[in-house]
């Protein structure tokens, strides 16, 4: 056997790809190839690179990368879920195919965005139940590789023969760490074979484990948390306190109050903050007193009013409790500590110290000193952390009132959390009152929130207000988001009443040059997506015809 044989042989095959790069990039001269794809040498130069480059490419889109002397792999586990139908499965090679097209430059036209609908699809796909078609799982961890969005749905999809790939290739060794040790993740059920992986596995498949086991027995999972605290470093006890999110409850707080006395001010911070979730709690309790001698009703004025006095000093016992000392750049002290009181107090205290109103009636109170914004950032916060309807719906207002002038918080972001609290029939009603007051313009966060498929009113409202726009002679583009929003979260049903906006329009006077134009592109390609739409998801029932595919005009 020759050296340059001999040499390639002793190289790991996933180092042969840098070793190409680095040829290339510094020449065949400065580089010498080690070997080329049958063994030629140096003096073959570049066509002997780009002849290596080619093979090798060949070789990294395959699920199993050659390698010399290496044990064959145990086979994929079995997957006992249904096959997709066969036109499903078309319908996912289509999409996977374009989505590593290259993307067209200029005007997106009328043909919908294919790589957009990626999501709903997997997400239709495993709420049925499917399983991955073992031709496409190279494709999908492809997919997921290059978007993190979708790695949870492709992982779940691919289900463990998708993991079992995985392990065969290093560029998606992402998938491995994103569901650690779930082939070998005990049942809940077996507590010897819990404790274990708890004491001996690897961080990532603790994290995971502890997830599952907080997700089916809440209290079993702080019992096993607590069976190693002491002896975890300080960034991992961060991470595991944070799962204690799911299912938190009262006798949580026992635990919680040992991570409050934690030398990590990160834990101690996050102890805080789900202790502050528990209305009942110690801490919570402890907070109401300070921010009801800081909040008090005013009577000296001829209607009741809120008089503040915020914190003079920040002492101790509020910095065990996780009042941060030190502001922001350009926050004050005072108002500081105020809002972190606040929003750390439970929300039913205030009923009591304002004689029994409602939260609507204390909201609507008048603030003295200026102090009214900054108490109504810190009540919207309390409200998302509590999850209280009741304070989120006095918070948002009327949808009719603008942001500015709410009586909560003007900002958009906050404004949304408020809404996630609410249920979704609620929430999406509204958020269409809302455009139908204020338009687009300030909307795409609230629209957000909205569970998919928009509900009937939420969508008609959206497309009236496009309506309007297109009306008013501006170009589409400046409502790119929404429209975007729209293809994904319209009914499907919704397509055949918005055809006749596919027409194009007489242009109004004083209308931007050939806006009408773009407004009947957009509105044809939001049609087309919801037929696509709809499509995509008949083609997911069982009994879809397998001889063609599912869909009407506009299907792609």
């Amino acid at each position: 056997m020759s050296s340059t044989a001999t040499s390639t042989a002793a190289t790991p095959v996933h180092t042969l790809w840098e070793e190409l790069v680095t040829s290339a990039l510094l020449g065949t001269d400065r580089r010498p190839l080690r070997a080329g794809p049958r063994g030629a040498g140096a003096a073959d130069g570049p066509a002997a690179l780009l002849d290596a480059a080619a093979l090798h490419t060949v070789r990294r889109r395959a699920a199993l990368l050659p390698a010399s002397g290496a044990p064959a792999p145990e086979p994929a586990p079995a997957d006992p879920r249904p096959p997709l139908p066969a036109a499903a499965r078309r319908r996912l090679a289509q999409l996977l195919a374009d989505r590593s097209a290259p993307a067209a430059a200029g005007r997106r036209g009328t043909a919908p965005d294919l790589t957009e609908l990626i999501p709903q699809w997997l997400a239709s796909a495993g709420a049925r139940g499917f399983r991955a078609p073992a031709d496409l799982l190279p494709a999908l961890l492809d997919a997921a590789r290059a978007r993190t969005d979708l790695r949870p749905a492709v992982l779940e999809f691919a289900g463990p023969r998708g993991l079992w790939l995985a392990g065969l290739n290093p560029e998606w060794r992402f998938a491995l760490r994103t569901s650690p040790g779930h082939a070998r993740r005990p049942a809940v059920e077996d507590p010897e074979a819990v404790r274990r992986l708890w004491e001996e596995g690897l961080f990532a498949e603790r994290v995971a484990l502890l997830a599952a086991v907080r997700a089916e027995d809440p209290a079993a999972a702080r019992e096993l948390l607590a069976t190693t605290w002491s002896t975890e470093r300080a960034e991992d006890r961060l991470m595991f306190l944070d799962s204690l999110r799911t299912g938190l409850r009262g006798d949580d707080e026992s635990f919680l109050e040992v991570a409050l006395a934690d030398r990590s001010r990160n834990v101690r911070a996050t102890a805080a903050e789900l202790l502050s979730a528990l209305p009942e709690s110690a801490l919570a309790r402890r907070m109401a007193d300070r921010a009801t001698s800081c909040v008090n009703p005013d009577r000296t004025g001829a209607a009741v009013s809120v008089a503040v006095e915020a914190p003079h000093e920040c002492d101790a016992a509020m910095q065990r409790d996780g009042v941060v000392p030190v502001p922001p750049s350009g926050r004050g002290e005072r108002s500081w500590w105020l809002s972190q009181l606040v929003e750390a107090g439970p929300l039913a205290v205030w009923g009591e110290r304002f004689g029994g109103r409602s939260a609507q009636e204390i909201v609507a109170l008048p603030v003295a000193d200026g102090w009214g914004p900054e108490l109504h950032a810190a009540w919207c916060r309390a409200a998302v952390r509590q999850r209280d309807p009741d304070w989120a719906r006095a918070l948002l207002g009327a949808p009719s009132t603008p942001p500015a002038n709410g009586p909560g918080t003007a900002s958009l972001a906050e404004r949304s959390k408020l809404l996630a609290i609410l249920p979704p029939a609620e929430r999406a009603l509204w958020v269409a009152d809302f455009v139908a007051a204020n338009g687009l313009s300030e909307a795409f966060q609230l629209l957000g929130v909205c569970t998919v498929p928009w509900a009937g009113p939420l969508g008609r409202s959206v497309v009236d207000a496009l309506d309007i726009a297109r009306d008013a002679g501006s170009y589409p583009w400046s409502f790119s988001g929404v429209m975007g929003l729209a293809e994904r979260c319209l009914d499907p049903a919704e397509a055949g009443r918005l055809e006749v906006l596919t027409t194009t329009p007489d242009e109004p006077e004083g209308a931007s040059p050939g806006a009408g134009g773009y407004w009947s592109e957009a509105f044809q390609r939001l049609v087309s997506t919801l037929r696509l739409r709809a499509a995509m998801d008949a083609e997911l029932t069982p009994d879809a015809p397998d001889g063609t595919d599912v869909g009407g005009p506009g299907a792609v």
